[in-house]
């Protein structure tokens, strides 16, 4: 399939094949579903914690003695049900993140990017290099062309004027090619790419 390929002034920079696996793939919903719940998975910390039983400190005596008190009988001052005591199956730090196939992941980044493509959200430009590296000017530039909300993937490596430009404007996310993922993709209405990422994807994904 052909696409139009613009400069950042929008104007016309000539046509580009697409290859056909990579943004022309079925939309699986479901694989786009896995891969999203692995990536924000991955993501989580899983750094709560709290005291058990065995980590409080304090004495070790019974509380008071056993029986004539008219009150229920105690072991430790640590007993979860007492004040100050630990807390009874409380969370413990954890890996949250789970397996999901190379095969699986690769399908979900062809299907991000065919959706964009099949909604008409993909956009393909010649590069992204920014000669003042101004946010005011890129800003006039993304009006005049409509990406309010964009993830825009460079080349290799992100031209430094263009990200630090990019750095303040909201809803706008900048990624090298290899950091292109499914989330990032979903998560912004268009997706801009560079010539030189749209090589590197196919690259990656045939």
């Amino acid at each position: 399939m052909k696409s139009k390929v613009i400069t950042l002034d929008n104007a016309d920079a000539g046509e580009i094949e697409l290859s056909e696996t990579v943004f022309g793939a079925p939309i699986r919903r479901d694989i786009l579903a896995r891969m999203v719940n692995y990536q924000l998975a991955k993501r989580r910390l899983g750094t709560a914690k709290t005291k058990e039983r065995n980590e409080i400190a304090g004495t070790t005596a019974k509380p008071f003695r056993q029986k004539g008190t008219g009150r229920a009988r105690q072991g430790s001052r640590k007993a979860p049900n007492l004040r100050g005591g630990g807390t009874a199956f409380g969370p413990r730090p954890r890996d949250f993140g789970h397996k999901l196939t190379k095969k699986v992941r690769q399908m979900a980044l062809r299907t991000a990017l065919s959706a964009k493509q099949a909604e008409g959200n993909l956009i393909i430009l010649k590069d992204i290099a920014l000669a003042d590296g101004k946010t005011k000017s890129l800003i006039e530039k993304m009006g005049k062309l409509g990406w309010g909300n964009a993830l825009i993937v460079a080349g290799a490596s992100v031209d430094e004027g263009f990200a630090r430009a990019a750095a303040n404007i909201p809803n706008v996310d900048v990624l090298p090619t290899q950091g292109a993922n499914v989330y990032d993709i979903l998560r912004r209405e268009r997706l801009v790419l560079t010539t030189e990422a749209v090589t590197a994807l196919e690259e990656r994904l045939k």
